[in-house]
């Protein structure tokens, strides 16, 4: 697609690209919890044929959810170390040991582990190459701080982070690669951006690809969107024609995830 062509036409061009909706479960979870987040899921009922769905439990507990969570319900881990065979890495997850464990998603680049762990760009994108090389599917997260935005910087930042992503994808392994837009100063703190922000920032996120990997791959590649995701906001923030679905937190710890995923039919109906 060109860029600046009519959104109600690249709408058309998407159809059959599932939507995704991530419950990043961070580091919340008793057992008494775990079972019952499980039991909402396999309760659910059917979700939308268009929905994709991902959830990501503590290190803790990703083998119980595997186990007994619904088949239609793909495992991620949180990270992944940044080597990509096991040894001596005291307390890390290697993408060898994940993959023999039957997992085949994992979350990197969360802000989280942006600020709080030292992860540069280039650790992201180094991460990224060793999870894609290994078969895995990847939820890459970027996303400005709320003084990033007041500078009108907001792409500037998500270039910086999205750059050493898109360098370290193999060839053939993009349509494996989910982007995550998580604007940082929404994460958690009950403040979302606007549907028409997060589509105005996924819009150009989309042109950037664009212009980097070729319209083709451009238009595979789903962005989604996180940032205090939930019931009330996820039904017109997914009718936005750039918005491919949610990375979810809080909300993905409560009966209201069903709803999350469940609005994904609107898209299909777009």
């Amino acid at each position: 697609m060109e860029q600046g062509e009519p959104e109600a036409k690249r709408a058309k061009m998407s159809d059959g690209k599932k939507v995704l909706v991530g419950g990043n479960w961070k580091c919340n979870g008793t057992r008494d919890k775990v079972a019952s987040l499980i039991a909402m899921l396999n309760d659910a009922g059917e979700f939308p044929a268009n929905a994709e769905v991902v959830i990501a439990p503590t290190a803790l507990h990703v083998g119980k959810v595997l186990d007994e969570v619904r088949k239609d319900v793909n495992v991620s881990v949180q990270n992944l170390w940044s080597e990509p065979k096991a040894g001596a890495w005291t307390g890390e997850l290697t993408v060898d040991l994940v993959k023999d464990f039957g997992i085949n998603w994992c979350i990197l680049g969360h802000s989280e582990r942006r600020a709080y762990c030292n992860e540069t760009p280039e650790v992201v994108g180094n991460k990224v190459k060793i999870a894609l090389e290994a078969g895995m599917s990847v939820i890459a997260c970027i996303g400005e701080q709320l003084s990033d935005r007041e500078a009108n910087k907001t792409m500037e930042v998500c270039k910086a982070q999205l750059d050493p992503i898109l360098k370290a994808i193999p060839e053939g392994a993009i349509g494996r690669v989910v982007v995550a837009y998580e604007p940082v100063w929404a994460i958690g703190t009950g403040v979302t951006a606007t549907p028409d922000q997060a589509q105005d920032t996924h819009k150009e996120l989309r042109a950037y690809l664009s212009e980097v990997v070729g319209p083709k791959d451009a238009e595979a590649v789903r962005i989604i969107y996180g940032g205090s995701v939930k019931g009330a906001n996820c039904e017109d923030l997914i009718k936005k024609a750039d918005i491919d679905g949610f990375l979810v937190g809080g909300a993905s710890l409560k009966d209201e995830f069903k709803q999350i995923i469940a609005s994904s039919a609107l898209k299909a109906k777009m």
